[in-house]
């Protein structure tokens, strides 16, 4: 699964960019998949709904299967640093039709990451102490070794992130 990571501060407008990338490889005949990463530890399934039920009850995978959408449900094992990588790898069998994958979040991988950052936040960008970013997408100046891309140019992005896959 070629993946790369859009990583940045809350409310940097990494999913705004994933929108836009997910449209631009479309139009240039890519298929998409999109992951959201997060560390916030929230119900995915709705409590009292026969999957949740199913799946309380010990089912180890439980599918919902509708007229308009699919999903799979399944607990993850405990992430620690030497199996981070492979939590992705129970995606791939459902990401297997795509050209690449985009996730947002999970500033921990080893996969290429590159970060969304806005000076109007404040915060100084994750690349200023993380040589593993490759490029920092924004309008403003960075003070940051990482290549800087221009967030106005979603066209341009999309070719420099194939050329990093």
């Amino acid at each position: 699964m070629k993946r790369i990571h859009i990583i940045g501060q809350k409310n940097s407008g990494k999913t705004t960019l994933i929108v836009e990338l997910v449209q631009a490889f479309t139009q240039l005949g890519y298929r998409v998949g999109t992951i959201k990463h997060t560390h916030h530890q929230h119900e995915l399934d709705a409590p009292g709904k026969d999957s949740h039920r199913h799946r309380e009850a010990g089912a180890t995978v439980v599918g919902i299967l509708s007229q308009k959408m699919n999903a799979v449900f399944w607990p993850p094992e405990e992430t620690t640093d030497s199996n981070r990588e492979q939590r992705y790898d129970g995606f791939s069998p459902m990401f297997a039709q795509c050209d690449l994958v985009l996730v947002e979040g999970d500033s921990k991988t080893k996969q290429p990451k590159i970060e969304v950052w806005r000076e109007a936040l404040g915060e100084a960008p994750l690349a200023a102490g993380d040589a593993s970013i490759h490029a920092i997408v924004t309008d403003d100046r960075p003070q940051v070794e990482a290549p800087t891309w221009a967030r106005s140019d979603v066209s341009a992005l999309a070719k420099k992130i194939l050329s990093l896959l």
